[in-house]
């Protein structure tokens, strides 16, 4: 076991209660946690999180990492009070992941517009991603109604289906303004050639949302490889399916 895991948990914690406000007083000190480093200018304002919190992964980290030492491939950063520029204020200077200021923007979008979906996933799922390679998938609606019809619980775990961004340069503005356009009409987006984004009110919502639609993929790619494509179900069955689950 790493010898800072329990350390690092009990920070995690912390910082968990923190930005959740619930944090007791003797705790206040945090709010004033001093920067690590010069503050780090934004590429666009993001106003409605001034003064925000963010727990994010750092470049050139990797995931499977975090696990075991968490808080040697985060950071905490600490937006500033015009949304102009962040600073790193704990635990240690680790630049945060090229995408921040997509999913930054993305944050600052939901909550002006009052929605109460405080968590961005983004994964790179094989099966979604190879079928955003096919130009024949990238119409409107078209994977949506491929990946509803391979099983009745995706249509019921992500009933506004999928909407498609063509491919942007990752982590710039261009793709989170194009993903950003998408997120009135659904919750999860597949960028083209790259990944998947899920919106949620906690993360086990857009987690299950993606795993789904990954799961739709795989059984349409398995039929593929055994030869034939899947039937799927009808528009009736799934106008059957929409009814009886108020979907």
């Amino acid at each position: 076991m790493h010898k800072n895991l329990d350390l690092d948990r009990a920070f995690l914690t912390d910082m968990r209660n923190f930005l959740r406000g619930k944090l007791p007083r003797e705790h206040d000190a945090l709010r004033a946690l001093p920067p690590l480093g010069e503050p780090v200018a934004l590429a666009r304002p993001v106003e409605n999180l001034c003064g925000h919190f963010f727990l994010v992964t750092g470049t050139n980290r990797r995931m499977r990492y975090v696990c075991s030492s968490p808080m040697d491939n985060m950071a905490v950063i600490r937006i500033s009070d015009d949304g102009r520029s962040y600073a790193i204020v704990a635990e240690k200077y680790i630049s945060p992941t090229s995408e921040l200021p997509s999913h930054l923007s993305i944050h600052d979008y939901l909550l002006g517009r009052g929605r109460n979906q405080k968590v961005v996933i983004h994964t790179h799922p094989i099966e979604l991603v190879a079928m955003t390679h096919n130009a024949a998938f990238l119409g409107r609606d078209v994977l949506s109604r491929l990946l509803w019809s391979m099983i009745p619980e995706t249509r019921a775990f992500c009933p506004k289906g999928v909407g498609i961004v063509p491919y942007a340069l990752p982590g710039s503005i261009e793709l989170a303004d194009a993903t950003i356009a998408q997120l009135d009409d659904y919750d999860v987006v597949l960028w083209e050639k790259h990944g998947a984004l899920g919106v949620g009110e906690n993360v086990i919502e857009p987690f299950d949302m993606i795993d789904t639609l990954s799961k739709s993929a795989q059984i349409y790619m398995s039929g593929r490889a055994m030869g034939f494509t899947p039937a799927g179900m009808s528009d009736a069955q799934m106008q059957q399916l929409k009814e009886a689950f108020n979907l």
